[in-house]
């Protein structure tokens, strides 16, 4: 993702990818987060996987929960290590050591399909301030020798995940890319490393964030049906930003001496809310899109060939960092409780029948059809209303409330409702949970108004959604969400 985005994208992430049969065989992935309140069951997700055809995981940290249901699942996987375990790791051989035997051998032997281990993500984002540029390298290293050690080297690969903003171009030609200047040499180094091993060089991509972060960029060109504003590179015209960024980190291999360097695109998608360019309609415009635009096995027009390429992502997360933006919890291609958001046929046909469109997670468990909403009564002016949406924002998921989110047609009542029923949900329909000091009720009519859906969460167990929602209250940066929320009771 782009540095604003993925700066605070800490925790576990997990990539997939469905074999594709369109002209020519190609792995589409998609991340599967692990970041909710309410998280499926581990084997509830792997049996979603295998409906829709997934054949391969990338998992960003070595759950064992997750680990033990991909065992004999047929699933391939690509096991991540987080940023904060580089410095161990860098340090000595021992610690990778253990690693890999408690991460890769022993469940190799139990029969997970362990191809890759993914070594940090995307540790040279320049919003790190170089934290992790003297030990991401040595960690690889290290790595590496365990594997050999362990005598998996022949089987598992070792790489790590990049943001693009590793390589650049100063003309904007993708022809002209090269790596980035402080660190050119540090990638040099990491590449020649992937070259002697075989393993490729995975880049997370998002023309999404360039629209985010740009008033000026070109609606048009963050998609695949050709754009009013084309770059044009010597002989080649770039109709989109995918090709132009792609061929850039082609361009730069090439420079350097290591054009036959394989690339997997480690991410790559767009959210469906919580901006105003987040939505439903431009989310499966993209990710339709793009499948259609790597069916053909084409690739791009410094790359000819299939394209190994992850989607971001495959559900929801409620507990993610919304420091980038209110977006960060909505990469999700299925909701939260793993019903599609929209069609998209995998296969990369516009149109596709129903064997190659999304199917649900089965045997999901929700909890009671009760909701949680302000009292009809009560005062919007009361001081105990702003300090109760402050408090259920800061505990619970508010990014749907804002200008040009699903939830936007809502009224200031409305407003209020959605945020204590999202707090209710959270606490796992706890009976305190839904008094706000005498300002909330129960109700069995669902509140759901046009495109604003006021969920029932999945019933997981309450300890633990309690103790996840306690885990976060000062983690977030709840009180912009509460201020908007107050911002829009008082205008309405």
């Amino acid at each position: 993702m782009a540095a604003a985005a993925a700066a605070v994208r800490a925790a576990a992430v997990a990539v997939l990818s469905v074999a594709v049969l369109c002209g020519a065989a190609q792995a589409i992935g998609v991340n599967w987060g692990t970041q909710l309140s309410h998280p499926l069951p581990a084997s509830t997700v792997v049996r979603l996987l295998q409906d829709n055809g997934f054949d391969k995981v990338k998992l960003f940290d070595a759950e064992d929960a997750i680990l033990g249901a991909l065992k004999g699942s047929g699933i391939q996987v690509m096991v991540g290590i987080p940023n904060d375990m580089l410095a161990d790791l860098a340090a000595g051989g021992k610690a990778a050591e253990d690693w890999v035997a408690k991460n890769a051998s022993g469940h190799v032997r139990d029969g997970v399909d362990i191809r890759y281990v993914a070594v940090g993500n995307e540790p040279f984002l320049e919003t790190f301030n170089g934290t992790y540029l003297n030990t991401t390298f040595p960690a690889m290293q290290n790595i590496q020798a365990a594997l050999v050690k362990a005598g998996l080297a022949d089987k598992v690969k070792v790489t790590v995940p990049l943001n693009a903003d590793v390589y650049q171009s100063p003309t904007g030609k993708p022809s002209d890319g090269d790596f980035r200047g402080d660190i050119h040499g540090l990638m040099l180094t990491i590449v020649q490393f992937l070259a002697s091993t075989g393993a490729p060089f995975v880049a997370n991509v998002y023309p999404f964030i360039s629209l985010y972060t740009d008033s000026n960029f070109p609606l048009d060109y963050a998609f695949f049906q050709g754009s009013s504003s084309p770059v044009v590179d010597g002989g080649v015209t770039y109709q989109n930003t995918f090709d132009a960024n792609h061929d850039t980190l082609v361009a730069a291999l090439r420079r350097n001496g290591f054009g036959n360097v394989s690339v997997v695109v480690g991410e790559v998608g767009w959210p469906t809310d919580g901006d105003a360019n987040a939505n439903l309609d431009y989310a499966r415009r993209f990710n339709q899109g793009f499948l259609a635009h790597i069916a053909g096995g084409q690739g791009t027009p410094l790359r000819p060939g299939p394209v190994d390429a992850y989607l971001f992502s495959l559900i929801d997360e409620d507990r993610k960092s919304i420091q980038p933006g209110n977006f960060e919890r909505h990469w999700g291609i299925f909701n939260y409780d793993g019903t599609p958001k929209y069609a998209l046929s995998l296969a990369g046909g516009g149109n596709g029948s129903a064997a190659l469109t999304l199917k649900p997670a089965r045997g999901v468990k929700y909890l009671e059809k009760r909701w949680c909403v302000l009292k009809p009564l009560a005062d919007l002016a009361d001081q105990k209303v702003g300090d109760s949406v402050s408090y259920a924002c800061g505990l619970a998921d508010c990014t749907a409330l804002g200008y040009k989110t699903s939830c936007g047609g809502l009224d200031a009542r409305g407003n209020v409702s959605y945020a204590f029923n999202s707090y209710y949900q959270t606490m796992d329909q706890d009976d305190r949970a839904c008094d706000f000091r005498g300002l909330a009720a129960t109700t069995s009519v669902d509140p759901t108004a046009g495109t604003c859906r006021f969920i029932v969460q999945i019933d997981v167990g309450a300890a633990a959604a309690i103790s996840s929602a306690r885990g976060v209250a000062g983690g977030v940066a709840s009180s912009a969400l509460a201020a908007l929320v107050l911002m829009s009771s008082m205008l309405l």
